[in-house]
């Protein structure tokens, strides 16, 4: 129901004291009270589909818990291998790229006379790694940044409430969980120790030539005498040396100290 006012509000004593609006604004709450008293609520977790007298909007949580999107960032967890141990090789990546700095590692040598396949050709593991949840950003550096794909945020799982902040520290015990996960590109999958392969390793996205070109190193003529002068002065460039590349040769400036 719409509200009459005059044109000028100075002349009406209701409306200087705001008496009509003040009953409006009353009625509307009281309406809206009883509706989602004794209405009946739709406990759709898509808040924004529910239908119902009750118009309450309120998630119940934990018993009501909405549907997160599949590119949702939950907790943080390690990536078994197929043993059992974290695919983490401690190179610190994580820890570095970190903006928030809550990731604490620190890394151990494999034992020469481990005999898994996986510790002979891993020369280092984490034997802390430590995530302050407290701290995180859940910005997914992390997992951008792990050349192992030790580390992931797949849970999609919010932070648990806990009674101190030491709860919120979580180690690898309590990080480590989800189902084992193993590459083909992995260096245990690929020969069984940790020596060098007889085999030369071709990276996919380096280019190999048809074969190396053999280049002579030319000879610095009298043409380029002018430039010996000063070889003796400090900071000047010293003999002629050059790097044969199969471009060509490449004229490299040396200092003298």
């Amino acid at each position: 129901m719409a509200i009459k006012v005059t044109k000028d509000p100075r002349t009406d004593v209701r409306e200087r004291m705001y008496i009509p609006n003040l009953l409006h604004g009353l009625a509307i709450t009281t309406r809206h009270f009883f509706r989602n008293l004794f209405g009946t609520r739709d406990t759709n977790v898509q808040v924004l589909d529910r239908k119902g007298t009750n118009l309450m909007t309120t998630v119940e949580y934990p018993e009501e818990k909405p549907i997160y999107p599949e590119g949702y960032r939950g907790l943080h967890r390690l990536v078994p291998r197929d043993d059992g141990k974290p695919r983490c090789v401690a190179c610190y990546m994580c820890a570095t790229i970190c903006p928030a700095q809550c990731i604490y590692i620190e890394a151990g040598e494999t034992e020469e006379q481990d005999a898994a396949g996986e510790s002979r050709v891993i020369e280092k593991y984490p034997t802390q790694f430590v995530i302050d949840e407290l701290r995180c950003i859940v910005c997914g550096l992390c997992v951008d940044a792990c050349p192992k794909d030790a580390i992931r945020m797949d849970t999609y799982m919010h932070t648990p409430s806990e009674y101190n902040r030491q709860n919120f520290v979580y180690d690898i015990p309590k990080l480590l969980k989800g189902p084992p996960v193993s590459h083909p590109s992995d260096p245990w999958n690929k020969r069984e120790g940790s020596e060098e392969p007889h085999h030369v390793h071709k990276e996919a996205h380096t280019r190999i030539g048809e074969g190396l070109v053999q280049l002579k190193t030319p000879q610095l003529g009298a043409g380029h005498d002018h430039h010996d002068h000063g070889a003796h002065g400090k900071g000047a460039v010293a003999h002629g040396q050059t790097v044969v590349t199969q471009q060509g040769p490449i004229q490299v400036t040396k200092f003298l100290k």
